[in-house]
């Protein structure tokens, strides 16, 4: 399991089974974040914090919600806008303690032009 949190700790995630890799994406929003996205199904994540505690960011081709904590501004995770069909979501790995992520693969992804990983 992996726990990771926002800076000032008011939004908090568990990541329930061990991901394969982290992917470290080049698009225009991944890249001025710094995210390590681990993605799973929803089932295997668990996001706690209050209603009103992040603030979201729709871009691109608005299948997905980026949060950020509203007090401190860290990116802690991202939803899909339409969980019927898309069961997965991504917490950023940043945000957890550095040996807990220290042995899983990063892979890096081309978000910015051909939507394919680049290993």
């Amino acid at each position: 399991m992996i726990h990771g949190s926002c800076h000032c700790g008011a939004v908090t995630f568990e990541l329930l089974e061990q991901p394969k890799w982290l992917t470290d994406c080049n698009c225009s929003v991944c890249r001025r974040i710094g995210a390590l996205w681990a993605h799973a199904d929803v089932g295997k994540i668990k996001v706690s914090c209050a209603d009103d505690a992040t603030i979201g960011y729709i871009t691109g081709d608005k299948t997905l919600i980026i949060r950020s904590c509203k007090t401190c501004g860290s990116t802690t995770h991202w939803e899909n806008l339409d969980p019927p069909r898309h069961k997965h979501m991504a917490v950023n790995c940043r945000m957890a303690d550095p040996e807990d992520i220290a042995s899983l693969r990063i892979r890096r992804f081309d978000g910015a032009e051909n939507w394919e990983y680049l290993d």
